[in-house]
């Protein structure tokens, strides 16, 4: 099975602006640019469209700086225009709720904070005929590493043969158990003297739930088919031991048609994420999108603007659905649960401030917990969930 790859637009960038000689080189910006990197769809949706907006960053840098205060708003052939809202640092959102219609034009245009302009050119809904079928979860293996899984694949069909051209993303949502919850927990009463108390919880830590995004460049095409049918299309590799399906697990899976144009920029980005060839090949040199600087036409901008029809499908399953063996134990759990018995006089009320361990029990039973505190406490994850999600249940989990 071939392995994913994850990208970046903004490492992207670094590498492709690099010296292109083939030699050995220190993880270091010799040579920078200071350039606008944008990431916008818009779908023909009817919801809030978003769009990043950043900055590329050196290489020694901890990750991509948000480019804030822009004015940004999309133009349509009708001359409507939706405004975007900064709602955090690099992320805008329209104002108004919108769609993509077909037949009509869209442009991007943005205005920095120290007002240099930019503008993409504009851009046609793609087909909008093509949906997803199915959405399954099957066992699988990682025959490149040797592990055991399963895999989530997605089968679409367009009847009209109009779409041919695809993109897929997809948002996990996957279920935490804290596995030594129990109904108390400790407060603390006085640091000096020490006391402590126990109470009734009063919010949600057993179960918890976390999503993630998709950040890998997923991609298939019918051009060559008879007919306009995906079929099976690999999306996502879950190895069998992985924390994330040992309870229940669901996925949303995204398919995008997109245009020629775009479906090339994506799939030369994706040529160029290769890490095992990215600094040691020569580069072609700077990877343009549909992006422009309206003030320096010699300016480079990172990114694509994209006009997509959008399919989508939702799945859920439990680790016994997919793995039905009862002899195969499910996921260890993310964090090792270890329990300790700190002394109420010498560690037991920075734990608690600290949140490092969470109560689990009374410390009376022969032979007693060491160090022999009155409290059994255990690692703070393994009785209380919200420290690896949130514990407000999605609006649409299905138990």
């Amino acid at each position: 099975m071939k392995k994913i790859k994850t990208f970046s637009l903004f490492i992207i960038f670094i590498a492709l602006i690099i010296n292109s000689c083939v030699e050995p080189i220190e993880i270091e910006s010799v040579t920078f640019e200071d350039a606008l990197v944008v990431e916008a769809t818009i779908t023909n949706e009817f919801k809030h469209q978003e769009i990043s907006l950043t900055r590329t960053f050196m290489l020694e840098e901890d990750g991509p700086l948000p480019e804030s205060n822009a004015d940004v708003h999309v133009i349509d052939g009708l001359q409507n225009i939706f405004l975007f809202q900064e709602t955090e640092p690099g992320k805008y959102v329209s104002t108004t709720q919108f769609n993509a219609v077909p037949n009509n034009e869209y442009q991007l245009m943005i205005v920095t904070s120290n007002g240099r302009e930019y503008q993409s050119q504009t851009v046609t809904l793609t087909a909008n005929t093509s949906e997803i079928e199915e959405v399954i979860a099957i066992q699988d293996s990682n025959e490149n590493e040797g592990v055991d899984g399963l895999s989530i694949q997605v089968s679409s069909f367009d009847p009209t043969g109009n779409s041919r051209l695809y993109r897929y993303e997809y948002e996990e949502t996957y279920q935490i158990i804290a596995p030594n919850w129990v109904s108390r927990d400790l407060i603390i009463v006085s640091e000096n003297p020490p006391d402590v108390d126990l109470i009734f919880r009063t919010r949600e830590e057993r179960v918890c739930y976390n999503t993630i995004k998709s950040n890998t460049i997923i991609q298939t095409e019918t051009t060559d088919l008879s007919e306009d049918r995906v079929l099976n299309k690999f999306v996502r590799f879950i190895p069998s031991d992985d924390f994330i399906i040992r309870s229940r697990y669901s996925i949303l899976v995204k398919q995008f048609v997109q245009s020629l144009e775009s479906f090339t920029f994506y799939r030369v980005l994706n040529e160029l994420s290769s890490s095992e060839s990215l600094f040691s090949q020569i580069q072609p040199g700077f990877l343009a999108g549909n992006m422009i600087s309206v003030t320096d036409p010699n300016e480079n901008v990172v990114g694509f603007f994209d006009v997509s029809s959008v399919s989508e499908e939702r799945i859920f399953f439990n680790y016994r659905d997919i793995f039905p063996d009862p002899f195969q134990p499910l996921p260890d759990y993310i964090t090792n649960c270890e329990v300790e018995a700190p002394l109420l006089e010498s560690g037991l009320i920075n734990t608690i401030r600290t949140r490092r361990l969470t109560f689990a029990d009374i410390n009376e039973e022969e032979p007693l917990i060491e160090p022999g505190g009155p409290f059994i406490m255990v690692t703070a994850a393994c009785g209380d969930c919200t420290i690896l999600g949130s514990n407000i249940e999605p609006d649409f989990w299905i138990d």
